[in-house]
């Protein structure tokens, strides 16, 4: 392609609207153009990006047998009111793009499509006999992103490659997603990524267990958390860890003490001149179902500890079903607009006690009449531990469980781990922690889908069974993005050669220059001919303007035909890390060959 004949603009200043640097290249490099709000128009350069790394992503699935297809992405709320996802989706997440049409039907743009394939799969499949099928697309996905942000990172559009397998059993399924786990791996190797592959909350997809495939960077909006010998990674959301021993308590009696001025663990450790794990800490929720049932949570964990959300929230949707319910809409810290809905009198926060009464509690419909009580594994050994008193300005130290308090009889994990925690599966690891983007994610999904929406098959004995279904999904769009993220310096894009939109680009630094421009000619069809996807920047431009240009597309290879040129000799200069050397006119076809085929392996 000639540079003279492309759409093709660049910014010199950081667009405003831009917030990390990939967000920043590709706008000013001339790769993505925002529309609206998380909505971007993918041009030219952009495209090749996105058509390689879909090659790529093809090649690997059709590798382990894995079918593609096309499925709609407009979506019939039936299908999602069959799953039980729809007021999940709409309302709860409220991630989903959902609209009346003018028959007054219910239909959504498709965030995923378990639904819509967990349908064709029970119309379809009826004997074990057609199982494992791996079906799979490459398609426009849509989520109505509360604030769309970093570019293709969090947009309200974009590429995905979805894909759902169906099994006979669990062991099916188990190595089907192996197979899984090992193309992901191939895709961001081949990419050229450096990636990490880690333990996943599940999410409201669902199922029993899942994979996330983090991109390392420094603006990655996941925190992952590992282990040096490599025996275990996952996502913070997930992670599991032993947390630090506490400090044992000085305090040797029971007391009630007047503490003035201490809502905070921080001020109220202070105060008592005692360590944060001596404390005990009791922290309120308000979780709200999908039938209305509004239920109050009293968290107590260890001082020095925070709670996750995630757990929590996984938790409470696992006890929806004891409060008549199938999922959990919401979930927050009351404030005091939200507690005067519920409570008879003001409650005592900064100082409430793992005992505070339920009589705070107005008799509601809607509205739970006891404290859902949970207690973290933190908080269940502690010994003579200091926490509130139910009465502002006032804790009480000295307290121990099954004296002055009962401990709560659901015991659970659901403290944030941390780095700097021992490892659980070898306490001699210390936990680390690095930024990673979310590019793919694998589930076992089970008989989720299939048992809510009756998709069934026969086995060998006549019996009619679940299908075992399997999900994996990989952003196409926010790889591409991902890839510049981690690979840039100050001049601009550095892309890993196998999904850069061109592999070298001829400069001619002066296209009046009879031979500069004959050499150029030459070697650009040369280049092609070879198997080399070459760029010929032959616009009127300065030779700086070029230059800079080609640094700030990231193309892996430049060559320039420039004064050396009287010497029968060009200019070749590698992206990644500036190298430049000259060599013979007739050695540049074969040396950048070379280096294509050295860095694609």
């Amino acid at each position: 392609m000639r540079l003279s004949q492309m759409l093709f603009v660049t910014l010199r200043e950081d667009p405003a609207e831009a917030e990390i640097p990939s967000h920043k290249l590709m706008l000013r490099a001339g790769y993505i153009r925002r529309i609206s709000s998380g909505v971007f128009a993918y041009l030219p350069l952009m495209l090749r990006v996105l058509n390689k790394v879909s090659a790529i992503v093809r090649d690997e699935m059709n590798g382990t047998g894995a079918q593609e297809c096309l499925l709609p992405q407009l979506q019939p709320a039936e299908l999602w009111q069959e799953s039980g996802r729809w007021d999940t989706y709409t309302k709860a997440e409220g991630i989903m793009f959902a609209l009346t049409d003018r028959r007054q039907q219910e239909v959504a743009l498709g965030p995923t499509h378990e639904e819509v394939i967990t349908m064709v799969a029970r119309d379809m499949v009826r004997s074990y006999r057609q199982l494992p099928t791996h079906l799979y697309q490459i398609q426009t996905k849509f989520r109505d992103e509360i604030r769309p942000r970093f570019g293709l990172m969090r947009g309200r559009e974009f590429i995905m490659k979805d894909g759902y397998s169906f099994h006979a059993d669990m062991d099916s399924l188990k190595a089907t997603y192996g197979d899984m786990y090992q193309a992901y791996s191939n895709i961001l190797s081949r990419c050229g990524l450096k990636f990490r592959a880690v333990e996943a909350d599940s999410g409201a997809i669902g199922g029993s267990g899942s994979h996330e495939f983090m991109v390392l960077a420094d603006a990655g909006e996941d925190e992952v958390l590992y282990t040096e010998d490599g025996k275990y990674a996952a996502n913070v959301e997930k992670a599991v860890s032993v947390a630090a021993d506490a400090v044992p308590s000085e305090f040797s009696e029971y007391k009630k003490l007047e503490t003035p001025n201490t809502s905070t663990i921080e001020t109220m450790a202070k105060f008592l001149d005692c360590s944060p794990t001596q404390i005990v800490k009791n922290v309120l929720y308000q979780a709200v179902y999908d039938n209305g049932k509004t239920v109050l949570v009293l968290i107590n964990i260890r001082g020095d500890q925070d709670v996750n959300d995630t757990k929590l929230q996984n938790a409470l949707t696992n006890l929806a079903a004891d409060y008549d319910a199938s999922t959990l809409l919401s979930l927050e810290v009351p404030d005091p607009e939200a507690q005067a809905k519920w409570a008879t009198k003001p409650l005592p926060l900064g100082y409430i006690a793992p005992d505070i009464s339920d009589d705070y509690i107005q008799t509601l419909d809607n509205v739970a009449p006891k404290f859902l009580r949970l207690v973290d594994e933190t908080a269940v050994d502690l010994k003579n531990f200091a926490t509130g008193a139910n009465e502002k300005g006032y804790h009480v130290v000295g307290a121990n469980w099954g004296d002055q308090f009962t401990l709560p009889e659901i015991v659970i994990d659901i403290r944030k781990a941390n780095a700097g925690d021992r490892a659980v599966h070898d306490p001699s690891q210390t936990i680390q922690t690095a930024r990673g983007i979310e590019i793919g994610h694998i589930f076992q999904l089970g008989t989720k889908y299939s048992t809510a929406m009756g998709a069934t098959y026969t086995d060998e004995g006549g019996k009619s069974q679940p299908l075992v279904m399997g999900c994996y999904g990989i952003g196409v769009s926010r790889l591409a993005q991902a890839a510049v993220e981690q690979s840039y310096d100050k001049n601009g894009i550095i892309w890993p050669v196998a999904i850069a939109p061109y592999q070298a680009v001829v400069v001619v630094p002066n296209i009046n220059d009879a031979d500069q421009m004959a050499a150029a000619e030459k070697l650009y069809e040369e280049l092609n001919a070879a198997g080399v996807e070459t760029l010929l920047d032959d616009r009127k431009e300065r030779a700086g303007v070029k230059f800079k240009d080609s640094e700030l597309i990231g193309i892996p290879f430049r060559v320039v035909t420039g004064r050396s040129l009287k010497e029968g000799k060009v200019e070749a200069v590698k992206r990644a890390d500036g190298e430049s050397v000259e060599l013979a006119v007739d050695e540049v076809v074969s040396t950048i060959k070379q280096w294509v085929d050295d860095a694609i392996g």
